[in-house]
């Protein structure tokens, strides 16, 4: 696991004349081992809210709602041109089951059940009841449903808005990030701040301390396709994918509900971290790339009078992992596996631990009861057990609200998968059901923080568990 602490991108920023602008004469930095020195620049705060959430996936949308709901003023900033992260942008139109492993009691309910009832309205959702795909819903609905959410309640949305860099005062606070759009660039400035970046971004760039798993759980390129038979590619899988270097990995997917359209996890960019800017450039062409040799393979081999149409890319590639920030608590491979239960729980999980191998093909499948799986396509699954059997097993894990503290700042929150887990809880933990309920916590707690003029720290767990409860989250 590698280690990152880097210095603050602004150490000295004061403000001058706030309604104007503000006057920030930025110190200088190393940056790889070059020392980059910024020049005096004079900006416009563009707005000014209680709480600014950078990244609009749902986790961040979710976070958003959650505090505009109970009155704080919200922007949401999103690089891209729709909000919903991987759910939308990437493809990934799967989220997993809201009860616990036995399927007897529900562990999960506020927003996610709320947004799958809006798009059931709407013929968008399917329900099955497999688990790890209990509902398959429409991408494209589901950004729609997420503007409609947004705009319902009163959040500032701004789309294709990058943030650059932190802001802060003489005293080292941060009060506002810089931002870059269409109109220009400019301060947004904030009482709160939740980074929802995924990669952890206005954290790094605060100099935070950060790692990196040395085995990242690769990202996938989905594709959407007409026409798809998945019977057909699983046989000429095993017998070409060599011939059209395409990886040995793990291959999974669902149709979209009412259409003809089927949506493929069958790609993988192995050794890529995706918060690198040249790893992130060579892991989208060459997810692209792996498509066009699925598609070359299946016109060289296929049934060609029912040969699938290629219909959709993502905007961006699925990315499961990159660094992690250091929060108050780090989840523990034995809170997951063990299902230990916290007094600080904001979010409830089932999802089996999903170990996604840099260093060999497949995956494995480790649950709760102690069996695990190892599985290959093409190669009958091994079966083993990874503890003894115990009396009673665990039928969900837990996330603590200090996993989403980082040490330093007052005002400051992670939601997301940059939140701080050891390598094997973390595999299971990720997964969007999860990260909705901490979008939800991080929303609420900034809000209560807000509200009460207290440091994030500061926040009583049980107030945060009491005030999700009352917005329709499962609090166990």
């Amino acid at each position: 696991m590698k280690i990152h602490s880097r210095r603050t991108f602004l150490n000295n920023i004061w403000v001058g004349s706030v309604g104007l602008g503000i006057m920030a004469p930025f110190s200088s930095c190393m940056e790889q081992g070059r020392e980059i020195k910024s020049t005096r620049v004079n900006l416009p705060v563009i707005d000014e809210v209680d709480i600014c959430i950078l990244g609009g996936s749902c986790t961040g949308i979710f976070a958003g709602v959650r505090a505009a709901r109970l009155g704080a003023s919200v922007a949401i900033v999103e690089k891209q041109n729709a909000f919903g992260g991987v759910a939308t942008s990437s493809l990934v139109n799967i989220w997993h089951s809201l009860y616990d492993t036995e399927g007897k009691q529900q562990i999960i309910a506020g927003l996610t059940k709320e947004v799958l009832d809006r798009l059931a309205t709407r013929d968008a959702v399917n329900v099955s009841s497999n688990p790890s795909s209990a509902y398959t819903f429409n991408s494209q609905e589901l950004k729609i449903e997420l503007d409609e959410l947004v705009l319902e309640t009163g959040i500032h949305p701004y789309l294709h808005t990058l943030f650059s860099e932190p802001c802060l005062d003489e005293d080292g606070q941060l009060i506002g990030v810089i931002v870059d759009n269409k109109s220009g660039r400019g301060i947004i400035k904030a009482k709160y701040f939740i980074d929802a970046t995924g990669d952890g971004d206005l954290c790094y760039r605060l100099g935070l301390k950060s790692y990196v798993f040395d085995l990242l759980q690769p990202p996938t390129t989905c594709a959407c396709f007409e026409g798809w038979n998945s019977s057909e590619f699983d046989e000429l899988l095993k017998m070409h994918a060599a011939e059209f270097n395409i990886p040995d990995g793990f291959v999974w997917g669902a149709t979209l509900p009412n259409t003809n359209v089927y949506m493929l996890a069958g790609t993988r960019v192995y050794k890529a971290d995706c918060s690198v800017a040249d790893d992130l450039t060579k892991a989208e062409i060459e997810g692209r790339r792996q498509i066009r040799a699925i598609m070359d393979m299946l016109r060289k081999y296929g049934t060609k009078e029912n040969l699938p149409g290629l219909v959709a890319l993502p905007s961006y590639i699925g990315i499961r992992e990159t660094r992690h920030i250091k929060c108050l608590y780090q989840i523990s491979d034995e809170d997951a596996m063990y299902g230990k239960h916290f007094e600080d729980a904001i979010a409830n999980g089932s999802y089996r631990l999903d170990i996604h191998h840099q260093d060999k093909p497949g995956l494995t499948f480790r649950y709760l009861d102690g069996s695990e799986v190892y599985v290959r396509p093409g190669v009958a699954d091994q079966k083993s057990r990874w503890r003894k059997e115990m009396e009673v097993d665990p039928t969900f894990y837990q996330i603590p609200l200090r996993s989403i503290i980082p040490e330093k700042h007052e005002n400051l929150m992670v939601a997301g998968r940059m939140l701080d887990a050891a390598i094997i809880a973390y595999s299971g933990i990720r997964v969007m059901v999860n990260m909705n309920q901490v979008g939800e916590a991080a929303g609420v707690t900034s809000y209560l923080a807000l509200h009460r003029q207290k440091r994030i720290r500061d926040v009583s767990s049980g107030d945060v568990r009491d005030e999700l409860k009352k917005g329709g989250s499962i609090i166990i």
